[in-house]
């Protein structure tokens, strides 16, 4: 069943997202991903090691993806980069479920840390230069936990908006109303 395969890593890892917004990550299979690739079952493994290997990869391209949705631009403020950051998660919820999962994920593991970094230093300099004290650690997790949640409550379903980005930008918009800091 083994053959040439234009880019099955790609291919594994958008079937991966697929079937985790579909069933979740513990109904997650390497070999249902093979079948859905139409690949031999040793392929996912060869490109991923295990699923923890698959997650790991999956997680660390969220990370990414989410650095590039939320580095600020000189004409962006928090609330943009806050809702950035909500349709980040909305557009990809399947990485958004892996990113911040690490019992899910290969610790240590060099990729991964990589993008966490990227993603945590555009969020860092985001709040840095949007709020007076956004340079101290409270300031950042507060950020960083109203969009967190809010997108967290949209995806589990516990809250249900007519339209999600504008109430993330509404949500957003009080952290800098509070603290005097750049819309």
């Amino acid at each position: 069943m083994a053959y040439h395969h234009g880019d099955l890593r790609r291919t594994l890892l958008d079937a991966a997202a697929a079937s985790i917004a579909e069933s979740g990550t513990a109904k997650l299979s390497l070999r249902a991903l093979a079948k859905t690739a139409g690949v031999s079952n040793a392929a996912p493994t060869h490109h991923f090691g295990d699923k923890t290997g698959l997650l790991t990869a999956l997680a660390a391209e969220g990370f990414d993806l989410l650095a590039e949705s939320v580095t600020p631009s000189s004409e962006q403020g928090l609330v943009d980069m806050g809702v950035a950051y909500v349709r980040f998660a909305l557009d990809h919820p399947s990485h958004f479920a892996v990113m911040f999962e690490p019992a899910l994920l290969r610790d240590g593991d060099p990729e991964l840390t990589a993008a966490q970094a990227r993603a945590g230093e555009a969020l860092a300099a985001g709040v840095a230069g949007a709020l007076p004290d956004g340079d101290d650690e409270s300031s950042r997790y507060a950020a960083w936990s109203i969009v967190h949640g809010f997108a967290t409550l949209v995806l589990s379903g516990a809250i249900s908006v007519a339209d999600p980005i504008a109430q993330a930008r509404r949500v957003a918009s009080r952290l800098v109303a509070r603290e005097g800091g750049r819309a």
